[in-house]
């Protein structure tokens, strides 16, 4: 899709004006940025770098996909395909020069020196700005840092804490401890909120507000085990939303859900497609992607989506996430009389449908079929293209292609049907990525007020209008402490599948260790199974299995992880041999 966004014309400008800067120094070791004394010489300048930082953040990626939705498919949740960068991580083998583990590292530090860039000279403008714009500008690039320190943090420990630029003279620098780094967000985030406007909806909320600045300040502090400040942070940034944020209700399709592919399609565009991201006020903060700037596109739709759907099936929910949704009556499916393992997707939490694809449901068009069993499956571009009144059959090729979905299902968060109409094999999409939304805020809150032991309405309330949203029951009152942990942590691992969080849930939970030992469970034969492959769920909703009756019907994937290793990534190879005051994390 085409956009003319003004934001992204001046990016494009600052991107090559900052990269000149650097061009006879390129990031061969990613501390060291761009530094001049002359950039930038007046406030246009420093706002064309401040949206050459934003766009920088688009950088990161793997197997041409926004990270965002990669992380979840190195857990139990989701499941990429099997090679050397994204089934090391799942098995305690990952190298110093593994793509994915590195990749963050580099991008990260490549925007925080592109951000120190302009906040290194910013103080010499200010008495050519008004006071209001001086300090917006300053709390926008601070905001920028903190959020790739946020980052740095929880993939790697403890990092080189820059608040300057650094050049080649000065550049081995120690790590600084990863507490020390969470009191530096906070202080930071303290201090530069206020100076943010509430709201930065005209830009399509690119730029950070400051709803953002609280809701990543809420982040922190939870994440480092601060649970009254990360309340507070949360709630003050829910109450700033009032009139500008707010959950977005399903579309109609959610009337497709539980049913089969004669019915129609599940779909999230008033949400998690090009008009929900110019729309919905479920956004927070994004990063944009623009098809008129080069380089700023990336492949997601076609490594999501089905063999038929034009994509080479990369990523895909695993069994495990499957089984963890609840039947609508707000049971788990071992315990809930709706359940019927002869018909597992009936009669089921929505999200499972909205959120995922599973055989018999329509996927971008086609009848999604895993099983060989299935020959032919129907085509239903010419109906909904209106040239014809009937879906034609075609060859299964999601069934019979050597590199069909690894899991047996497929992620229908966040692809857009717009983008799969027209694009080739070998298409791009500029379909925005979400960073911040309502949803997980809610959820910072009541997480963080669960820990604090301070059960209060407000914490079922957040919860509930996430369920309400999809038409789940209400939580019933009176749960003690444990139980609301289990609630929320239920709510997290299914609301925000494939947003790319569940990686950081499970090491900063303590549960790694358990759910990311032994298996995952895999389906890419679609085979029927019986209720007996599932014993339960545990204090986490981690489905628990027979594994004996399990391995009859379902494929596994051994799955190993390290305590005192797996915490964290590797501090990459480069990095090390650039900077010989740093230490390597750990195992590696």
């Amino acid at each position: 899709m085409k956009r003319n966004n003004s934001l992204h014309k001046i990016a494009a400008i600052a991107v090559g004006s900052i990269l000149a800067l650097s061009s006879c120094k390129p990031d061969l070791q990613s501390l060291n940025g761009p530094s001049t004394g002359s950039f930038p010489a007046n406030a246009k300048e420093a706002e064309m770098g401040l949206f050459g930082a934003y766009q920088i953040i688009s950088k990161m990626d793997a197997a041409s996909t926004p990270i965002w939705h990669v992380l979840d498919n190195i857990t139990d949740i989701g499941f990429a395909r099997p090679g050397t960068n994204y089934t090391s991580p799942i098995t305690s083998a990952i190298t110093t020069d593994n793509a994915l583990t590195n990749k963050p590292w580099q991008v990260h530090y490549q925007t925080i020196a592109r951000v120190h860039t302009v906040l290194d000279n910013l103080e010499k403008l200010k008495s050519t700005m008004t006071d209001a714009g001086y300090k917006q500008l300053d709390a926008e690039l601070r905001f920028v840092r903190a959020y790739c320190y946020s980052q740095l943090i929880e993939l790697y420990g403890g990092v080189p804490l820059l608040k300057h630029a650094v050049d080649l003279s000065n550049a081995s620098v120690p790590r600084t401890p990863k507490a020390e780094i969470e009191q530096f967000l906070l202080d930071e985030l303290t201090a530069i909120a206020d100076n943010l406007p509430p709201s930065q909806s005209q830009f399509g909320n690119v730029r950070a507000s400051r709803v953002a600045a609280y809701m990543l300040k809420a982040r922190v502090a939870l994440y480092a085990k601060k649970y009254k400040d990360a309340a507070t942070a949360a709630n003050t940034a829910i109450t700033l939303s009032s009139g500008q944020h707010d959950l977005t209700p399903f579309n109609s399709t959610i009337n497709f859900v539980g049913k089969d592919h004669t019915t129609g399609e599940p779909e999230l565009s008033n949400i998690f497609g090009h008009a929900g991201f110019k729309t919905s006020k479920e956004w927070i903060w994004v990063t944009e992607y623009n098809m008129n700037i080069p380089g700023n596109t990336h492949n997601q739709q076609y490594y999501s989506a089905s063999r038929l759907g034009k994509g080479v099936c990369y990523w895909g929910p695993t069994q495990d996430l499957i089984n963890t949704f609840q039947a609508k009556d707000g049971l788990p499916i071992t315990e809930s009389p709706l359940y019927d393992a002869a018909k597992p997707f009936e009669n089921r939490d929505p999200r499972l449908d909205m959120y995922c694809a599973r055989p018999h449901a329509r996927y971008v068009g086609y009848q999604f079929e895993p099983a060989t069993s299935f020959t032919t499956v129907k085509n239903y571009w010419p109906v909904i293209n209106g040239q014809a009144t009937t879906a034609p059959s075609v060859a299964n090729a999601d069934a019979t292609n050597a590199f069909r979905s690894f899991s047996g299902y497929l992620w229908r968060k966040p692809i857009d049907l717009v983008d799969f109409n027209s694009t080739s094999v070998s298409g791009v999409s500029d379909l925005n990525v979400g960073i911040f939304r309502f949803a997980e805020l809610l959820l910072i809150y009541a997480e963080a007020k669960i820990e604090a032991n301070e059960l209060d309405n407000t914490v079922y309330e957040a919860i509930n209008r996430i369920r309400r949203r999809a038409l789940m029951p209400e939580l019933p009152t009176g749960l003690s402490q444990a139980q609301l942990r289990t609630a929320l942590r239920y709510e997290r691992k299914v609301e925000l599948a494939n947003d790319g969080l569940r990686w950081y849930d499970l090491r900063r939970w303590g549960i790694a260790n358990k759910v990311m030992n032994g298996y995952i469970y895999l389906n890419r034969d679609a085979k029927a199974w019986t209720k007996n492959v599932l014993t339960g769920f545990d204090d986490s909703y981690t489905p628990l299995y027979n594994h004996t009756e399990a391995i009859k019907y379902f494929t596994t994937q051994q799955v190993v992880y390290k305590e005192q290793k797996d915490e964290y990534w590797p501090v990459p190879k480069s990095e090390m041999d650039a900077n010989k005051k740093l230490e390597q994390n750990p195992g590696y």
